[in-house]
């Protein structure tokens, strides 16, 4: 189990979402009140490509362990800088499979569909942080570390302070990959 750390959210295209005590999850659509709440694609980018297709990218998580090596390393950054709804802390989230849901307090469930594929926004808002986000392996395999995506299953209200409960799907596990 994990415990969530902090809840944000912005009605605008902003790079950083602002804090907030609590935030409504709607079931399949996303954060209530945030601007990337819809079925269908809601960044920029993407909605270019085609309008169409499904939101996979509702709700945006960053494990507070990233903002801790984050600013070990020279690079403050507080819950919400990154664009994250929720900031989480002991769940080793770029370790689940694809399909995994989070059961987040009392009533929330979400699914999760991916990881974030950090954008050149993260380098706009400190420069080198997207080297810190993004690198390579031992293998030279590109590794991810700027959170994960996921849908809404079951909507309900979280806060700092709720547990988050894992359940893994069935296997084979799916590695994550970017959405």
């Amino acid at each position: 189990m994990g415990t969530i750390t902090a809840v944000s959210r912005s009605g605008e295209y902003t790079f950083t979402k602002p804090n907030h005590d609590s935030i409504t999850l709607l079931a399949g659509l996303g954060v209530e009140g945030d601007a990337h709440q819809g079925v269908t694609v809601k960044h920029r980018s993407r909605v270019k490509r085609d309008p169409t297709q499904p939101n996979l990218r509702q709700v945006h998580l960053m494990h507070a362990e990233l903002h801790d090596e984050l600013t070990a390393n020279g690079f403050p950054v507080a819950p919400g800088q990154l664009g994250e709804n929720i900031t989480t802390r002991g769940v080793d989230l770029l370790a689940l499979p694809t399909g995994t849901r989070l059961h987040l307090g009392s009533r929330a469930v979400i699914e999760v569909t991916g990881l974030r594929n950090p954008c050149p926004q993260i380098e706009a808002f400190q420069a080198g942080l997207l080297k810190e986000v993004v690198g390579r392996d031992e293998d030279g395999n590109v590794v991810r570390k700027a959170g994960i995506m996921s849908i809404v299953l079951v909507g309900g209200e979280v806060r700092p302070g709720d547990e988050i409960r894992v359940e893994l799907p069935a296997e084979p596990h799916r590695a994550l990959s970017p959405v």
